[in-house]
């Protein structure tokens, strides 16, 4: 027997979908981002207009220089499947957006999915903490229970599901908690009280920023990014290194990660992480190129670290970083 249509829920109708909602697209003149595949866009250089579809499997999020170019597209997409349109924007994925067309401003709330977490792990009355965590505490993998008793104790503790509703917090809106999660999931196999203490304290301190808005176009400003690298103060002496990427105000792009290497200088650190900086700063000049144009500004990437700045203005052998392997001079 051969499958003649491919069924909703078969691990083929993902990619099917896929291949006839491109399928689709293309026959509406729009282009797919060679950079980042969800993305289309269509431009129309003579009048000024584009037109950009984000797609999540079969959400679409559209933005548009006009509305009649939205309701154009409907239409075209109707012509093919069926359309359930739900008006402006306002939910997406469990964020709140709102828009002021006339100042020309987002504004993004997670205010209802963090109320919403807080009440599934009885927190909703939780003391606000202005830290996501103790400066003080050294969590290791050390602290794991180890005896038969410490293992009942944590048995039902909710742990695993904790991390991984924090973390989709930090994914999409609160880079300012991404370090703090990521720790704690490193001990997810495992965990001790004094590792559940510590992810409590996380819901602590977003319970008292629950009502704080990511905002965009405050403030008109070109590719900004920040990089920073902590040495080697992890456990196992492998650096802890972040970048944040801002546009009109706003962070649009973050990451905190254990670097592969352990490094035996803050300047090596440091260096790696703004290598690593580099090469996404490219990649996000590149899809926004490609979608609005091209980007001509220059990237500015800011580093606390003079050494690695004098090394990435005019790279000299020196016997302190002549161990540096090459592919990490990608930054010259």
């Amino acid at each position: 027997m051969r499958l003649q249509k491919a069924l909703y829920g078969l691990k083929q109708a993902r990619h099917r979908w896929y291949q006839t909602f491109s399928t689709i697209l293309s026959t509406l003149s729009f282009t797919q981002c060679s950079i980042d595949q969800a993305v289309y866009h269509k431009m129309n250089a003579a009048a000024c207009k584009l037109t950009v579809i984000v797609v999540h499997v079969d959400d679409c999020t559209i933005a548009a220089s006009t509305p009649h170019l939205v309701d154009d597209l409907k239409a075209g997409l109707s012509k093919h499947v069926e359309v359930t349109d739900l008006g402006e924007l306002h939910w997406m994925l469990g964020i709140e957006v709102k828009h002021d067309q006339a100042a020309g401003t987002i504004h993004l709330s997670q205010q209802a999915y963090i109320d919403t977490i807080l009440k599934c792990f009885n927190l909703t009355n939780a003391k606000p903490l202005s830290t996501p965590m103790d400066v003080q505490a050294r969590l290791t993998s050390e602290q794991a229970p180890a005896s038969a008793a410490k293992f009942v104790t944590m048995h039902d503790v909710p742990y695993c599901e904790a991390v991984g509703t924090l973390n989709w917090a930090a994914l999409t809106m609160r880079p300012n908690i991404l370090f703090a999660v990521s720790t704690m999931a490193r001990f997810a196999s495992n965990p001790s009280p004094a590792h559940w203490e510590a992810v409590k304290q996380i819901f602590h301190y977003l319970a008292s920023l629950r009502d704080l808005w990511l905002s965009y176009g405050e403030a008109r400003c070109t590719l900004i990014s920040y990089t920073n690298a902590d040495g080697s103060m992890a456990e196992d002496c492998h650096a802890i290194s972040g970048y944040t990427f801002l546009i009109d105000s706003g962070a649009i792009l973050w990451s905190s990660k254990w670097q592969e290497i352990v490094s035996l200088s803050t300047t090596k650190s440091e260096y790696v992480m703004a290598t690593h900086g580099v090469k996404e700063a490219l990649w996000l000049c590149s899809l926004l190129s490609e979608v609005f144009g091209p980007f001509k500004d220059p990237t500015t990437m800011l580093c606390n670290n003079q050494s690695v700045i004098a090394l990435a203005r005019d790279h000299q052998y020196h016997a302190c970083t002549k161990h540096i392997d090459v592919h990490f001079h990608f930054i010259h």
